[in-house]
């Protein structure tokens, strides 16, 4: 029997299922109608080469919106090399000033650009963008040009002085990925809504516990989390009380580690028997931990998305009656250190945990609980 050839579109589509067993994408479909086949062949290549997951996820999403926008604002696949006239252009689409937009409709991105971006799901500020993540786009699209052999106008003096420029006209004040630390006497309030032995409460208990007491563990490496990463451990002795369960999550290559590194946190008493509890339930025995719980109470096969685990942060925040605008999945990983730091841990210690590489970024965390409850704050 013939077998009918494969379009380049169904190619694309197969091809970006098999990165998505190293690289968990989501919208393959739409995304092998936006990508061209060399994009493909570059993600497919980073993945051979091993680059981190969480690098080629946000390398994938730049990319996405890049050719989204250039569709959309030229009516053209992104160009290879882009022209510095492009560069500019998506500059001015995307750092404007709000008060010149006002008198000027024509100013900024264009209506039906943003309609465009919109619709597909791109797009969901109604003003101009971060400086910082227009950055990092230019910076991706500077990257994927050099990794092409190519070269751009990325560091040109009009480009440089256009950014410059731009973010002094339309300044943002610097937002914490969580308004609010997630510390101890919080994360208690949101455990004592998952008091059930339904697997929703059982799944996102085990998900607070353990994304807390790791070190606050980020989204990603919550929601990637494998049962093969899982290591039993011995028991910990524990003076006039039952010895306390323990195992070691194996995280692999992570956003901070080298490239050959195994980073490994360890477990220790609630949080373990949390996640046994949820293993056993589900009935769990390889692949990913965390899965989706429908209406019904089905596990389905298919892994966490990471969004889903700031959702439950939040869903939990509001249940316990605390503002969920407040909190997000990152406040677990603020939150771990700010109690370290109120618990009198030392850093050095916290940091072994949470996997800091920064002493300067970790130690931030530790100055505001010194600050916050020192003498010099209380001199009145």
């Amino acid at each position: 029997m013939r077998q009918t050839a494969l379009t380049p579109l169904d190619r694309r589509i197969l091809e970006l299922d098999t990165i998505a067993a190293v690289l968990p994408l989501e919208r393959r479909d739409e995304l092998a109608e936006l990508l061209t086949d060399q994009d493909v062949a570059t993600l497919r290549h980073l993945v051979n080469e091993g680059m981190g997951e969480n690098t080629l996820r946000a390398l994938t999403s730049d990319l996405a919106y890049l050719q989204a926008w250039s569709l959309a604002a030229t009516g053209k696949s992104l160009p290879w090399p882009a022209p510095e006239a492009l560069l500019l252009k998506f500059v001015a689409h995307h750092l404007w000033d709000p008060q010149k937009r006002q008198e000027d409709p024509l100013h900024g991105m264009p209506h039906e650009v943003a309609e465009n971006l919109r619709h597909q799901g791109f797009l969901k500020s109604t003003g101009p963008h971060a400086p910082d993540t227009v950055r990092r786009r230019l910076a991706t699209w500077s990257t994927l040009t050099k990794w092409r052999g190519l070269s751009a106008a990325f560091s040109s003096p009009a480009l440089k002085s256009a950014i410059r420029l731009a973010v002094r006209t339309t300044p943002r004040p610097r937002k914490r990925k969580s308004a609010k630390a997630v510390t101890g006497d919080v994360l208690a309030k949101m455990l004592a809504t998952c008091s059930s032995n339904s697997l929703r409460d059982l799944r996102d208990r085990a998900i607070l516990m353990v994304a807390f007491v790791s070190g606050g563990r980020r989204r990603s490496e919550i929601a990637g989390l494998r049962r093969e990463q899982l290591t039993v451990e011995s028991p910990i002795a524990v003076e006039d009380s039952p010895p306390l369960p323990s195992l070691s999550i194996h995280l692999g290559r992570t956003k901070t580690s080298g490239a050959d590194h195994d980073e490994v946190v360890y477990l220790t008493g609630r949080p373990v028997e949390a996640l046994n509890a949820w293993i056993a339930a589900a009935r769990i025995e390889t692949g990913s931990v965390f899965r989706k719980v429908d209406r019904w109470g089905n596990v389905s096969k298919r892994t966490l998305d990471p969004k889903s685990v700031n959702d439950i942060v939040k869903h939990r925040a509001a249940m316990a009656g605390l503002d969920p605008q407040e909190f997000s999945a990152h406040g677990l990983r603020s939150g771990y250190l700010t109690e370290a730091a109120n618990r009198g841990i030392p850093l050095p210690e916290a940091m072994e945990q949470s996997r800091h590489r920064s002493v300067q970024q970790a130690s931030s965390y530790y100055n505001s609980a010194t600050r916050r409850s020192g003498r010099a704050a209380r001199l009145l």
